[in-house]
């Protein structure tokens, strides 16, 4: 799927492409990232082998669909959904912009738009799940103005380094 953004002159073409084998040494790279892990649960070193050993494991699971985040041909972080229930129309999400340099631009914006989109269009689910870190109120900001609502507060559910943290569902 491909959209562009605009945000004053600046317009951006926006795409999601399925995560293949050639994309791994770099999401292996994001991942390990302080700037990025420190809005997740883990702050992980991965190894080559370990990568490859995910990624065989992800794309067998059709509960699982990952794509990596490419705007103006530069693949920049990845978005996935998890725990796909056609059973019970529900699934979860959770994204990441391992480049720095589409921060502030609008594009959380149009991933997120997007991504509503394609599980509630596309898809034909009935609810969208995530967890966030409550200590990440500008993502928890840009999920409520889109629609979102919080369900609920785990208290002290996440220790990062020695610090325990709520998560918002």
């Amino acid at each position: 799927m491909a959209v562009y953004i605009c945000k004053g002159k600046v317009k951006m073409k926006l795409e999601f492409c399925k995560l293949s084998e050639e994309h791994l040494e770099l999401v292996r790279k994001w991942r390990m990232d302080p700037e990025v892990s420190k809005h997740m649960y883990t702050d992980p070193r991965i190894t080559h082998e370990q990568q490859r050993s995910w990624y065989e494991k992800i794309k067998k699971d059709p509960t699982r669909r990952y794509w990596i985040i490419r705007v103006d041909n530069e693949f920049v972080g990845v978005v996935n959904l998890y725990n796909i229930d056609a059973i019970n129309k529900r699934c979860s999400w959770a994204y990441y912009l391992g480049e720095t340099s589409v921060r502030g631009k609008g594009v959380g914006k149009q991933i997120e738009l997007n991504l509503l989109s394609y599980v509630f269009d596309d898809l034909k689910l009935n609810k969208l799940c995530c967890e966030v870190l409550a200590f990440n109120e500008l993502v928890v900001k840009i999920h409520k103005k889109y629609g979102s609502k919080i369900e609920g507060r785990l208290r002290k559910q996440i220790c990062k380094n020695g610090e325990f943290h709520d998560v918002i569902i």
